[in-house]
């Protein structure tokens, strides 16, 4: 008997289909737990549903929002770099300090938002793989110190902002073991097979998360509608292209203003990104298997 290749956690769907999963409210506490660094006792999942399993529905938003105690999260994964994530960043944000409070609630109601993006390419020039941005203060201008006595001065500016990046090549380039609550979670995304087996010794919840993974894994109904969203996000997106001509004419347009050289040579980049989107889309109307185009492509959701 063949065994069922596990879906990818690194896919949006199945990230928040296993992570989401009603009863596995432990398993995504867990994992918050350690990313945060913090207890918590209670959640709840802000925004549970799925998408219908249907070709004429748009695609759906696909993070989860979570309300604990004491902080709302919004946690995402993230696999295509599409050069938006700090302004993704700031709208999340926003939505989730505005949508606490309604008029004459008292903004003591307020909690700390959180915005956790987990990326499956390297974002920032850090040498870290889990970045933490806090609103903190610049360092003191001379010409404006004022001697307050004090010997310990603040440095975070507001307590009810957090952000979260995690970025999962760095992580694999460091290759920790499963010591770690986070590393063990992060080899579960990542699916690398000697280091799952060890974490879900470690851990019960990674256990049940993988647990879960498996049984989804093997639900044809399952698979069909992973399946169908990823083909929609690819019709999407190739919809959503320019054409490859008018790439490397707009290349030249913006060459007069930038340089033509460089100008030129992000045309010829748009233009080979074309090349691999009409690859895509001939394989989709071939009914080739989506693992296949992406392996072939290098495209994703």
């Amino acid at each position: 008997m063949t065994k069922t290749e596990k879906l990818p956690l690194v896919i949006d769907y199945v990230f928040k289909r296993v992570f989401a999963y009603k009863g596995n409210e432990d398993v995504l506490a867990d994992f918050l737990e350690s990313i945060l660094n913090v207890k918590i006792e209670k959640l709840e999942v802000k925004n549970p549903e799925m998408m219908k399993n249907s070709r004429e529905e748009k695609l759906g938003v696909l993070d989860i929002k979570v309300e604990t105690k004491e902080n709302i999260i919004d946690l995402e994964m993230q696999v295509e770099d599409e050069e938006n994530i700090e302004e993704r960043e700031a709208t999340y944000m926003g939505k989730l300090l505005s949508e606490q409070l309604e008029v004459g609630d008292e903004y003591k109601k307020l909690k700390k938002s959180v915005v956790i993006f987990i990326t499956n390419f390297n974002k920032y020039e850090t040498n870290t793989y889990h970045n933490i941005a806090k609103m903190r203060f610049e360092k003191i201008n001379k010409d404006e110190y004022v001697d307050m006595g004090y010997k310990e001065e603040e440095q975070i500016g507001n307590k009810y902002i957090e952000f979260h990046v995690i970025e999962l090549p760095k992580f694999i380039k460091k290759n920790p073991g499963v010591e770690k609550r986070l590393e063990q979670w992060l080899w579960l995304i990542v699916g690398r097979k000697e280091k799952v087996e060890m974490a879900v010794k470690e851990n019960k919840n990674v256990k049940k998360a993988d647990k879960v993974l498996e049984r989804i894994s093997k639900d044809p109904k399952e698979r069909e509608r992973y399946e169908a969203i990823l083909k929609a996000e690819f019709n999407q997106k190739i919809s959503n292209q320019k054409f490859m001509d008018k790439g490397i004419i707009e290349g030249e347009a913006r060459g007069k203003i930038i340089g033509r050289e460089e100008g030129m040579k992000e045309g010829r980049k748009e233009g080979e990104k074309q090349k691999q989107i009409e690859i895509a889309k001939k394989m989709l109307n071939k009914n080739k298997p989506i693992e296949e185009i992406i392996e072939f492509t290098g495209s994703s959701s």
